[in-house]
């Protein structure tokens, strides 16, 4: 049964699954419906390697589109742990000046792989230090960090997950929700993390995966609870952004690309999942 009490997301989507080119990006997330974009990369370029006028360039033909940014997907925190502190912090200072350019709040992060060898436990300390460095930079810039539960980084489960918020205690360290991730590393998303992240859940990044194989599929296909968890998302009040990463054409050796095709087929599913939920996106 469709729910009839209606609320509105903001629908955003990762542009350079789309295509190298911010104004293709920006076309086809607008015809998906689409006021915002979460930049990850422009003109083959990753955000915290764009210069200062390849900055001021997208921002102005953001500005000339009417387009807004959800969010910086930065690659900080997706390097080994043992690289020095100030490795980190340094390039989210990159990501904070795009933030600032592009009108940002928010800039995903990641919480550090490890050596194959390494116990994840004996990490602890050193990715909470870095952790907290990370947030140190994020208060003093007034912007919201969002941590993305990533396979094979400390961060990947529930538990550790939450240890990381937790520990680090800051205003400016929050939970983006990635169900297709969960799926990979063996986690039912909506059974075994929900509850405990809740409180913490800033922000929804739209994939499904399988557990049978790990691919990933369009929401609503596959083990993510995409259902359940827009609909407790919305009987929790949530009223954030939905970006859409459906890493779509991974099987052909693209890894974090779907093409415009594949892009509006991930859109569309999760307009169904949203439709029954009782969800607008705008």
């Amino acid at each position: 049964m469709v729910s009839t009490n209606q609320v509105t997301w903001q629908l955003s989507g990762f542009g350079d699954e789309i295509d190298d080119d911010p104004a293709v990006q920006i076309a086809v997330l607008q015809a998906l419906g689409a006021n915002h974009i979460e930049v990850r990369s422009a003109w083959g370029t990753n955000i915290v390697d764009l210069n200062d006028e390849q900055l001021q360039a997208l921002a102005s033909l953001l500005n000339s589109k009417g387009m807004k940014v959800s969010a910086i997907a930065s690659p900080i925190g997706k390097v080994d742990v043992s690289l020095p502190v100030e490795h980190e912090v340094e390039r989210l200072r990159r990501a904070v000046n795009a933030a600032k350019v592009l009108d940002a709040r928010y800039i995903r992060i990641f919480s550090f792989y490890y050596g194959e060898s390494v116990q994840v436990e004996s990490i602890r300390d050193a990715v909470m230090e870095r952790m907290r460095a990370l947030a140190d930079v994020a208060e003093e810039a007034g912007v919201i960090l969002l941590h993305e539960n990533e396979k094979d980084i400390f961060g990947d489960v529930p538990d550790r997950v939450l240890d990381i918020i937790q520990t680090v205690n800051s205003p400016a360290l929050k939970v983006a929700w990635d169900a297709a991730n969960f799926v990979q590393v063996g986690v039912k998303p909506f059974d075994e993390a929900y509850a405990k992240l809740r409180p913490h859940l800033e922000y929804l990044q739209v994939k499904d995966a399988l557990f049978a194989n790990g691919h990933v599929t369009p929401a609503g296909e596959g083990d993510g609870d995409l259902l359940r968890t827009v609909e407790a998302l919305k009987a929790d009040g949530y009223q954030g952004f939905a970006s859409l990463e459906p890493h779509l054409a991974g099987a052909h050796g693209l890894g974090g690309f779907s093409g415009p095709t594949a892009f509006g087929i991930a859109a569309r599913a999760f307009a169904k999942v949203t439709a029954e939920a009782g969800v607008q996106t705008a």
